[in-house]
């Protein structure tokens, strides 16, 4: 399978390249960023080149799917989207995301999720898109919220993060809800 290459109306969302490692380090190494996420923050570079590494891994083999998000007028990422967890017996899979924090609040996320979404219902055949999110992450629910998923429920103490228990909140995008956005 040939990586796709997605264009949105400002931006490019590609295979991410050992290159990139830089950007990525640039805003994986900031807390904010890490937060809610699953990686603790980054402290050198060789991180960022070990999860590029992973994340093409997984897309050749068919496991996940990671685009690097790019600027149409430079060809830096500023973050990543895709789907893990891809069960394709059944037709699902997680998004996950992340943006650098200098392009929050500027709408970037909600077009990338728009376009990844697309890809994941017409080429992907998937019927359901899942996303869990930390309970306490609002800016994670508004992007999906605008996107539009619905809240199914609450998993309690699901994630084990800095070393403590924490709920997730699990949104769902269906196939045949594709077109509310």
């Amino acid at each position: 399978m040939i990586f796709p290459k997605l264009d949105t109306e400002r931006l490019t969302l590609r295979q991410l390249r050992l290159t990139d490692a830089t950007d990525l380090f640039e805003y994986f190494s900031r807390e904010e960023v890490t937060e809610y996420y699953d990686l603790d923050r980054f402290t050198e570079v060789k991180q960022a080149e070990e999860l590029i590494e992973n994340w093409n891994e997984k897309f050749n083999d068919l496991f996940s799917i990671r685009w690097g998000i790019a600027l149409k007028s430079e060809d830096r990422i500023i973050g990543t989207c895709g789907y893990h967890k891809w069960a394709k017996k059944h037709y699902k899979a997680e998004i996950g995301y992340e943006l650098s924090p200098r392009y929050w609040g500027q709408g970037y996320m909600t077009e990338v999720i728009e376009s990844v979404m697309k890809y994941g219902f017409e080429v992907l055949e998937l019927n359901r898109i899942e996303a869990l999110i930390h309970r306490e992450n609002a800016s994670s629910r508004r992007i999906l919220e605008k996107s539009g998923f619905r809240e199914e429920g609450v998993l309690e103490e699901f994630f084990y993060k800095k070393k403590r228990f924490v709920d997730a909140v699990i949104f769902s995008k269906l196939q045949k809800n594709k077109s509310e956005f």
